[in-house]
């Protein structure tokens, strides 16, 4: 895959661990929207928890990412549904765990009105390797 960065100051400046676009080139992986589903139990965790239903949400990604061969490192645009914006900085403190600001994706955040199986957030993702 080749992936390049791309940042100007004739643009706002990301506001968290996102960059203003990445260019890409390979094969592309769609990974659909993931809830915080436990995949052993089939059910959701943490229904008031933000923090920890992210956390669920990346290891639902990465797992669909591992077997696609592919590493957080090859995403190239995320996609972050909220139930509440309110929770944006809880869910952005797990995320950024997962990305480096000097390489982290492209990036939009939503607040929606309402989530399947009413859950408080949903990520999607791109990739390409």
């Amino acid at each position: 895959m080749a992936r390049q960065v791309i940042r100007t100051d004739k643009a706002p400046a990301p506001v968290g661990p996102y960059n203003q676009a990445i260019i890409a080139s390979g094969q592309m992986i769609f990974v659909a929207g993931q809830i915080p589903i436990d995949p052993q139990l089939g059910d959701v965790l943490y229904t008031n928890n933000i923090a920890k239903q992210t956390e669920q949400v990346m290891a639902n990604i990465d797992a669909i990412l591992t077997a696609a061969g592919a590493t957080f490192e090859n995403v190239v645009k995320t996609t972050v549904f909220l139930s509440d914006l309110n929770n944006f900085a809880a869910m952005n403190a797990v995320y950024a765990k997962y990305f480096s600001e000097d390489s982290a994706p492209a990036r939009a955040c939503v607040e929606v009105s309402r989530l399947p199986k009413d859950v408080l957030v949903e990520i999607e993702c791109i990739a390409v390797i």
